[in-house]
């Protein structure tokens, strides 16, 4: 029964299946952090986009190398005078084609990471055909009148086809050391042969131009890498956000659908609990004074009046259920006037004082006079001294003294203070008193009738009037409770306009 009642959907306001439908995106923010954290550079998942990137800027800047392959080989054939610079050229552009064929057709594929790796090798591949050229290139012998210019001419080349390499191909790993050992091979052979200075110093150069553009293009991959992983996991944590808003909003509809329940409950059993308990109190009420005559059993007039007292406690736990659910329902409306604070707590301690001359407790007043009116709810107010003036009376020994204070706070507020010397809270169970339906170890003790609303209700009831609730109690020694209305309620008195003469016009004279 307990496990049927415990899924019942009013009773779940927040869905208990949230764990389980959040364990995908939770798995998928794990893993991206995880990647970010301990540098999972060269991942899969990452490579895949990094090759579709490579591709796309591959197609985008298509004309680049061939328009250079072109400028190159006219000045070449202009400084050689040898045309058959235009055949390496032919074997060039036909390599540059066939990277762009492989970059078409993997265009028209899907990169997955099942073929991620083989399109790699044969991007690759691709490149290392495209290093063999530019190796012919650089071992190609070019005569010409200055023995200098051919040589300035061909490092010149070389260095802005690794230069364009670079900025095109980062995205593919390894694509300049591919490309370009073959040229370096070619370069540092002819040095090596031709025991040349200029031969010697050019492949020096274009060795550490090789290397620096191989750790320029590693770190542009890797700070795309990078970005990768911040929108990935951008991307993971707005679906682990949209998917707990639409799971807040559902609690919300539910919490809401669950608030209008109870309220449509409470309404109910108000109506139907109160109306037998009227007839209970009516009745045992006239038994308990005997107007339809005298009872022939002393017996059944004790127990008339022990079905009012608990019936009428039981009315009064019915009304503050229904207070407090309508001031946490949010539809507990302050009617709003002009009251004197001090006329409402003089009230009340008049309707106490019975209680309190029952056992015998003196009640001391110290008022200050003359406070002006405040903007409150007199119900309310009144509601909220006559609860706290009954826990005193409630809690202070037979003999006892209460005093109830009312006057002006430091920032220009009213309150009301009421001090007993009662046996005092412990301080650890103060939370526990301020709570719904909380009761301390002394009242349980003692076995005094309460509901444990009160306080509460009093809390809600400053709070609708942007006001404080202060208690303070100290064990053995007794407890104070003080009631703040903050300045802005005040109303301020204005001093009578005081009569002034007319001015008279001024007489103008046309003499």
């Amino acid at each position: 029964m307990s496990k049927s009642a415990s899924n019942i959907a009013d009773k779940n306001i927040v869905d208990r299946s949230r764990t389980r439908r959040n364990k995908a995106v939770f798995d998928a923010v794990k893993s991206t952090r995880e990647r970010l954290q301990y540098g999972g550079v060269g991942t899969v998942a990452f490579e895949c986009e990094m090759l579709q990137m490579h591709i796309a800027e591959t197609l985008y800047g298509a004309t680049i190398m061939p328009l250079f392959i072109l400028l190159a080989t006219g000045i070449g054939v202009y400084i050689t005078r040898d045309i058959e610079i235009v055949g390496w050229t032919l074997l060039a552009l036909s390599g540059h084609a066939l990277a762009l064929i492989f970059a078409r057709k993997a265009q028209k594929q899907t990169i997955t990471p099942a073929n991620v790796n083989r399109w790699v090798s044969t991007f690759l591949a691709v490149q290392i055909i495209i290093g063999l050229i530019w190796a012919l290139f650089a071992g190609y012998p070019m005569g010409a009148k200055d023995a200098a210019l051919p040589m300035f001419y061909k490092g010149a080349t070389l260095l802005i086809a690794l230069s364009i390499t670079a900025m095109s191909n980062f995205m593919l790993r390894r694509a300049i050391l591919m490309t370009f050992l073959p040229v370096l091979m070619a370069l540092g052979i002819n040095a090596a042969t031709s025991q040349d200075p200029m031969a010697i110093g050019m492949a020096l150069m274009f060795f550490m131009a090789m290397l620096f553009c191989h750790y320029i293009t590693r770190r542009l991959h890797n700070s795309s890498i990078k970005l990768l992983s911040f929108q990935s996991e951008k991307d993971d944590l707005i679906a682990e956000l949209e998917v707990a808003k639409s799971m807040s909003d559902e609690a919300r509809r539910r919490a809401e659908e669950a608030n209008l329940a109870k309220s449509r409950f409470l309404a109910s059993m108000s109506h139907e609990l109160r109306t037998p308990l009227n007839a209970i109190l009516g009745f045992s009420e006239v038994m308990a004074s005997e107007i339809l005559g005298p009872l022939n059993n002393p017996l059944y007039k004790e127990y008339s009046g022990d079905i009012h007292r608990s019936g009428q406690h039981l009315l009064d736990l019915i009304n503050e259920i229904l207070d407090l659910s309508r001031i946490e329902a949010g539809r507990y409306e302050l009617q709003e006037d002009a009251v004197s604070l001090l006329e409402i707590a003089e009230d009340c301690v008049g309707m106490i004082q019975l209680r309190a001359r029952g056992k015998n407790i003196r009640i001391v007043q110290q008022f200050e006079r003359s406070l002006p009116s405040v903007w409150a709810d007199e119900k309310a107010l009144r509601q909220v001294i006559l609860n706290l003036l009954s826990n005193a009376v409630k809690f202070t020994p037979q003999g006892g003294e209460i005093s109830i204070k009312a006057g002006w706070t430091a920032r220009g507020g009213q309150y009301v203070s009421i001090k007993d010397n009662g046996p005092g809270i412990p301080e650890e169970e103060i939370p526990v008193v301020l709570s719904a339906f909380g009761q301390g170890s002394i009242a349980i003790k003692s076995a005094e009738q309460g509901t444990g609303l009160g306080l509460p209700i009093v809390q809600a009831i400053l709070s609708k009037h942007d006001g404080q609730f202060v208690l303070k109690s100290k064990l053995r020694e007794g407890t104070e409770t003080i009631a703040i209305l903050p300045a802005k309620r005040i109303l301020q008195t204005v001093p009578a306009v005081e009569d002034v003469q007319a001015v008279q016009p001024r007489k103008r004279s046309f003499a």
